[in-house]
């Protein structure tokens, strides 16, 4: 771990309180785009972690793009977006989950991920891990592997890293709270 990484980290991090609702304290990530060499320095940890590992990064929307195209432009590897139903053209796959209150889908292109390719999976913050669940079930609906999930941020209260274990893959995450 990077401790001076996750000093710097936690002073650019804003916490909003109440937000989007009563109770919820948010993680505001978006001063970290204000300083290059921070956005840079969380670029170089997550790729560092999947350095000759995987063969495909898949970032899931939105703010899993934020981070995961530079991670996979850092390994010189694809990027392939999985998003929020209705959101992409067809040829598409879909895996529907589960939501506190009601469901959800998301989807990816059909043909862009390659059956046996390694695939690290990434989103900026880990919570329940429903979502990410998802995008690793239609990774495998492909024939993909899910190696590794990535994220700049885990909630450790809320057991998403419990949920993701039965895919075998590695997780990293720079902050845990």
């Amino acid at each position: 771990m990077n401790q001076q990484l996750v000093e710097d980290l936690e002073k650019t991090i804003e916490n909003i309180p109440n937000f989007p609702k009563e109770g919820i304290q948010f993680k505001d990530i978006t001063p970290i785009f204000l300083n290059p060499q921070l956005y840079k320095d969380v670029i170089k940890d997550l790729s560092a972690f999947s350095r000759d590992k995987i063969d495909v990064v898949c970032g899931i929307e939105s703010r899993g793009y934020l981070f995961g195209i530079a991670i996979a432009v850092a390994l010189d590897v694809p990027f392939i977006l999985i998003r929020k139903k209705g959101k992409l053209p067809p040829p598409f796959v879909g895996q529907k989950y589960d939501l506190e209150y009601g469901s959800a889908e998301i989807e990816m292109r059909t043909g862009q991920l390659q059956p046996g390719q390694r695939v690290l999976i990434h989103d900026d913050l880990l919570a329940t891990g429903g979502t990410t669940e998802a995008a690793a079930l239609l990774i495998e609906k492909q024939g993909g592997v899910v190696s590794q999930f990535s994220f700049l941020i885990a909630l450790k209260d809320l057991a998403g890293e419990e949920r993701l274990k039965k895919f075998n893959a590695e997780v990293h995450q720079i902050l845990s709270y």
